[in-house]
């Protein structure tokens, strides 16, 4: 049964907050800004009303959520410092006395309370509406961008993931005991998983015996990402997939194993729209329903700020339709001339390349055709014919016998000569400065916040890590313009 916790909380302690928490902190300010109760409102349906036992407020959960994701620290870490943390216990609205929750009930909530949810839009519809109420969004213009994060469960086998995590522990015990090392098991060199399990169990309970050392948090938070991963992981780590994880591509020689973020922000750097995808999309195909969801949650958008990803005829196209200026760079290889399934094989503007639909990039390119203006050449991309024969798309890409794969795309000089003209305007040239402000966005989301790597595996997963970190950091932006 669910049931309103958060209107009164009566303690004779309660004042106590008030002596503690000052006026300047951040979750202090964060309450008094936000009204949670839009929570409530947006769970209670998936809430039995009148039976069963009293549920956790769900806003309280949700806080919980909010705090993990703004200090970044493990379910455990986080229900454990809001036992003693007072600022904690004031943001989560409970008395000081109160006990705190069991960590697993973070677990399912995220599981039962949130699937199926579009909490995505939901949290970052909300932060606008704040934006805009207190005046602080006065643009009318987006930036766009596009972040990546690693899969949790990377391109690793079970017993390389144990082995990095364990090793991460032991180095860390090192540092404040060395000479525990006596005592710690000897490692597994059989190769099995099963056998590598057992050792790094046996691990955990000699570090446990000793309980000075494994309170001490330099050690107790690589302790509990070990043990999380040996006891709930276990599953998952036999699987050593995530599924939804596809390879990306940074640059001609960097790629990466996981998600992408796709971020339209306004001037005063409050996030007004996100599309969480594969790694291997391209930036430019999203751009579209980013302005969509950014007129959705409140924006007038007037003006798109972009790389050459986002300069491809379609989305020239369709600002122009719109009436909205594309501030972003031509590229030839992208824009120009009229190209063949353009649905399975999309440019990488990063590596100068085009991949594939089964996200395998293109190895080289070479240039056909006359030069000189007003005559068609030809960039032709060529493909792992090695990778071909064995792709689980090749049936109408790949013909059986053939030596070479390509994929041709013809340039037209001329093809964009209105964007031509802008972007050589001084207009453009200013508004294109404006760009690097998500360059920041991205880095803070990542390195404060814990976007390198994904919380969950899957895309849903991925989703509700990129709703609570975008809500957190577009609160505090709130905040300090406020």
């Amino acid at each position: 049964m669910i049931q309103q916790q958060q209107s009164l909380v009566l303690s004779p302690y309660i004042e106590l907050y008030d002596l503690i928490i000052p006026k300047d902190n951040m979750l202090r300010q964060i309450n008094e800004l936000v009204d949670f109760t839009f929570v409530y409102d947006e769970l209670k349906e998936r809430y039995c009303l009148d039976n069963g036992r009293n549920a956790i407020d769900p806003i309280r959960m949700f806080k919980y959520l909010l705090l993990k994701v703004i200090f970044e620290l493990s379910d455990i870490d986080i229900v454990e410092r809001s036992k003693y943390d007072m600022s904690f216990k004031y943001f989560l609205q409970m008395a000081p006395e109160d006990q705190v929750i069991d960590p697993s009930s973070l677990t399912k909530f995220r599981k039962m309370r949130l699937k199926d949810m579009n909490l995505l839009d939901m949290l970052i519809h909300k932060t606008v509406e704040i934006a805009i109420e207190k005046g602080i969004i006065k643009s009318k213009s987006i930036i766009v961008d596009a972040t990546h994060t690693e899969a949790r469960y990377n391109q690793k086998s079970p017993i390389e993931i144990l082995q990095s995590r364990s090793r991460k522990l032991r180095k860390a015990v090192y540092k404040v005991d060395e000479s525990l090392k006596a005592k710690f098991p000897t490692k597994n060199t059989s190769g099995m998983l099963e056998e590598e399990i057992a050792y790094c169990q046996n691990l955990l309970d000699v570090i446990e015996s000793e309980c000075g050392v494994c309170e001490l948090p330099k050690i107790k938070e690589p302790l509990n990402l070990l043990k999380e991963t040996v006891t709930e992981d276990l599953k998952q780590l036999q699987l050593s997939e995530d599924k939804d994880a596809k390879v990306g591509h940074k640059s001609a020689d960097t790629s990466f194993f996981g998600y992408k973020t796709h971020l339209a922000m306004t001037e005063e750097r409050i996030i007004t729209a996100a599309v969480v995808t594969t790694g291997e999309k391209n930036d430019g195909k999203q751009l579209q329903e980013l302005i969509k969801k950014s007129k959705a949650a409140g924006m007038e958008v007037k003006t798109v700020i972009g790389d050459t990803a986002y300069s491809e005829k379609d989305n020239i196209t369709y600002t122009k339709d719109n009436t909205i200026e594309l501030i972003s760079k031509l590229n030839p290889l992208i824009t120009q001339g009229n190209r063949k399934k353009e649905d399975e094989f999309q440019f990488n503007k990063d590596a100068g390349m085009y991949v594939c639909r089964a996200g395998q990039m293109a190895i080289r390119k070479a240039r056909q055709g006359k030069k000189g203006v007003g005559t068609n050449q030809v960039d032709t991309y060529y493909f792992d014919i090695g990778l071909c024969k064995q792709c689980p798309f090749k049936e109408g890409c790949y013909k059986e016998g053939a030596k070479s794969k390509t994929y041709s795309v013809s340039i037209k000089s001329g093809e964009h000569t209105e964007q031509i003209a802008f972007q050589d305007s001084e207009y453009f040239k200013e508004k294109t400065k404006e760009r690097y402000k998500i360059e920041a966005k991205n880095s803070e989301l990542k390195h404060r916040h814990g976007y390198d790597v994904a919380s969950y595996s899957g895309l849903v997963g991925m989703e509700l890590q990129g709703a609570m970190a975008i809500f957190a950091v577009n609160i505090k932006r709130i905040l300090k313009l406020i």
